[in-house]
């Protein structure tokens, strides 16, 4: 390993294209589960990084900081919970859902999406370039609500072998975000999909069945479900 970053939590490995990340048992309990920082952002980098249970998050002109933290927010796709209220606007099928019909807009989208008690974007060029090189690769993906052929609500993220690694959702349209996100883990169970990573524990995300375990259970669970 090369560089470390001394802080009062402890020390931060900062990373070359070509260096390893650290085990996740290295990450810093605060900030939650900083483990790296980067100068760049490459695609392959990003790859080796969930199958680590390692995600880039970062804002605006900051470094790219690479993050693993403990609890993990995960969903099985049996334990999805569908409202009542939800399960009728569905049911209406008044709206087109698509899947990679186009997934810079929907990257673009959810960069623009004001955030609580966040300045700016985290969702900066950096990552939308490096995700688009991913779609292209056929491992990033959208999944797309549409009403009147306008592009009213999704979401974005990447599957490896068995894993959808959830990475951000928007919605123009009220409640077209949940519409695409219950839509896509259905979509997601047919193609044999067996854990959803959904990163950060949200209100919105426990109601609709997502659980908090440990980050090395969660490590654990990528290494059944991840085989290459």
């Amino acid at each position: 390993m090369g560089q470390w970053i001394k802080t009062e939590f402890g020390s931060i490995a900062l990373l070359s294209n070509h260096e390893p990340f650290p085990n996740t048992d290295q990450a810093l309990i605060e900030p939650n589960g900083l483990i790296a920082i980067s100068k760049t952002l490459e695609a392959e980098k990003i790859i080796e990084a969930y199958k680590q249970g390692i995600f880039p998050w970062f804002n605006q002109h900051e470094p790219i900081l690479w993050w693993s933290p403990n609890p993990r927010l995960i969903l099985f796709p049996d334990d999805l919970k569908i409202s009542t209220s939800l399960s009728k606007k569905i049911k209406k099928n008044n709206y087109q859902f698509l899947i990679d019909k186009d997934f810079i807009s929907v990257i673009k989208h959810c960069s623009e999406i004001k955030r609580k008690n966040q300045d700016g974007t985290w969702i900066d060029d950096r990552i939308i370039n490096a995700y688009s090189e991913l779609h292209r690769l056929k491992i990033a993906h959208s999944f797309e609500i549409y009403f009147n052929e306008n592009l009213v609500g999704g979401l974005y993220g990447i599957i490896l072998d068995g894993v959808f690694f959830g990475e951000s959702m928007f919605h123009n349209e009220r409640d077209a975000s949940k519409i695409a996100f219950v839509l896509t883990i259905q979509h997601l169970k047919k193609i044999g999909i067996k854990m959803i990573d959904c990163q950060m524990k949200t209100n919105h995300l426990l109601s609709l069945g997502a659980i908090e375990i440990s980050r090395d259970r969660f490590v654990q669970l990528l290494n059944t479900y991840i085989k290459t």
